[in-house]
Formats: structure tokens, sequence, C-alpha cells
């Protein structure tokens, strides 16, 4: 039985992406269990991982589901995250929005 996932998006700076994901999740990241890799815990066994990986960084995709969709629009555009507004996809409202190292982040809600 599967009891949690780590998503992971690979970036070549690790420090404008610590940055930026700070913004993303309005918050530091909660471990960094060893050098080149942060970690934000979401919900229990749910979380996103950071490596550092410059051979691999900007070709990783991420689904992030949000409770408070309008609320999270509106914290992004005052943190300076360029996210194009809500959007159809899926059933549900998204926004899109690429990190320093061109990985997508989708974040999904009602």
């Amino acid at each position: 039985m599967f009891t949690g996932v780590m998503a992971n998006a690979t970036v070549k700076d690790p420090k404008r992406a610590q940055d930026w994901y700070t913004k993303l999740f309005a918050r530091e990241p909660d471990a960094a269990p060893m050098s080149g890799l942060l970690e934000w815990h979401l919900a229990p066994g749910a979380g996103v991982q950071i490596r550092a990986e410059p051979d691999r960084a900007g070709r990783s995709s991420i689904v992030i589901q949000e409770t408070s969709f309008d609320a999270l629009a509106d914290r992004l555009s005052a943190a300076g995250i360029d996210h194009g507004g809500p959007q159809s996809g899926g059933g549900q409202r998204i926004l899109q929005v690429g990190d320093p190292g061109s990985n997508r982040i989708v974040l999904s809600g009602e």
C-alpha cells in the first residue's frame, strides 16, 4: 500500500529555486535531507522536492491541488509570481506557473 508521494523538480540554480519556491509555498523548506535537495511537506504523505541536477533541470511538471484557490491566486500575484489568471482545466480551475528553471507547476482548485 502506498502511503505518500514526493513530487520532484530538478533545477540548475538551487538558491534561486529556493527563493522562488519559498514564495510559492509562503514558507521556507521543511527539510534539506542532503546536499542539493530541499523539501516542502504540503500534507501528510505529500510534498515537493527541489533537486539540484543541472543536466535534467527544467524538464519537470508538478500538479498541486489547493483548497483556497482564489486566495492562492491573489497571494501569488502579490508575491510577483506571474500566473496569467485562472484557466479551465479538467473540470477545475488551474493556474500555470513556471519556476526559474523552466519547470511547470500547475495549481488546481475549485
